[in-house]
């Protein structure tokens, strides 16, 4: 696993959508605070672009803008704007070759999960889970959150801590973390971005969905043997679920314990990672202590 260098002040973030539209005044509070944090700010042409549509621009437009800004040797890291639908598109269009030779961090998550488990998988390179753009419009930019992200860029310790919860798997492990957005981990099956989790800690989230879906989703990760051999399980926000007329008749913590509850390894709900403001940044590839117990649970980089 390749770890791209850790920013240092002057070093240059770049914001780029390759996935949905983003206006550039979203941006704005993202790019002072960055700006204050003594880094440099570069736009990309799809932020705020002239698309008409759901995507920040065409095809070409947006893998032009992604590809610019891997390939710039001036550019230490790739924040994108938002996620939404669309990074598929571009993955196997997208010339790694300078980027395997200078790696730098890519940022985001939601559809952008499809970017980390690609490049986990085929560029062995680890990337950043964590806070796009809009997160900066809150707080005037700064919270623990936002600041979470701040200090994984920095390279700098990390203690993350959630509470108590009834459906939590009490342990301890160390291991790399691997994961994202449910949905698209579930999309990556049997593709070039298929993560590997043998002997990983797995976190998953996921915004809108059927609770249905949700199971069905984890279905096809059980079967697809993507739980049993984990060494531990961090279950972030499941926000705005829906259920069908006639209920399911589980909440959403219940229908995912129900699904790993044979297993023997630590499991962790109602952690800080989501579509919410609750949501702290994880360095995918990158190796965290996780201790769940009675008192709650503490996550550290080591």
């Amino acid at each position: 696993m390749k770890f791209p260098a850790y920013l240092k002040p002057g070093d240059t973030i770049a914001i780029v959508c390759p996935a949905g539209y983003l206006p550039a005044a979203k941006a704005k509070a993202c790019i002072n605070t960055l700006k204050k944090w003594r880094f440099k700010v570069t736009k990309g042409k799809t932020l705020g672009g002239k698309s008409k549509n759901y995507f920040s621009g065409s095809f070409e437009e947006r893998l032009a803008d992604l590809q610019n800004q891997i390939d710039n040797p001036s550019i230490n890291a790739i924040l994108c704007g938002r996620g939404g639908y669309g990074t598929t598109h571009l993955l196997d269009h997208i010339d790694w070759k300078k980027f395997k030779k200078n790696p730098k961090w890519i940022i985001g998550f939601s559809d952008i999960t499809i970017l980390h488990t690609y490049l986990l998988t085929e560029i062995v390179v680890a990337g950043i889970h964590g806070p796009m753009a809009n997160a900066f419009n809150e707080d005037n930019g700064i919270n623990r959150y936002t600041l979470s992200l701040k200090d994984s860029l920095e390279g700098k310790p990390i203690h993350y801590t959630a509470k108590p919860h009834a459906q939590n798997t009490y342990g301890k492990v160390t291991a790399p973390m691997v994961g994202g957005n449910l949905s698209l981990l579930a999309h990556a099956v049997g593709t070039n971005a298929d993560v590997d989790t043998r002997g990983k800690i797995l976190f998953i989230e996921d915004v809108g969905e059927q609770l249905y879906n949700v199971e069905r989703m984890l279905l096809q990760l059980k079967r697809a043997g993507k739980l049993s051999k984990l060494k531990g399980l961090v279950v972030g926000g499941f926000t705005s679920n829906k259920d069908t007329d006639r209920p399911f008749g589980k909440n959403i913590e219940q229908l995912i314990y129900d699904v790993v509850r044979e297993f023997k390894f630590p499991i962790c709900f109602g952690f800080p990672i989501g579509h919410e403001k609750e949501n702290v940044a994880i360095i995918v590839g990158g190796t965290y202590r996780l201790d769940v117990s009675v008192h709650g649970t503490t996550l550290s980089s080591c």
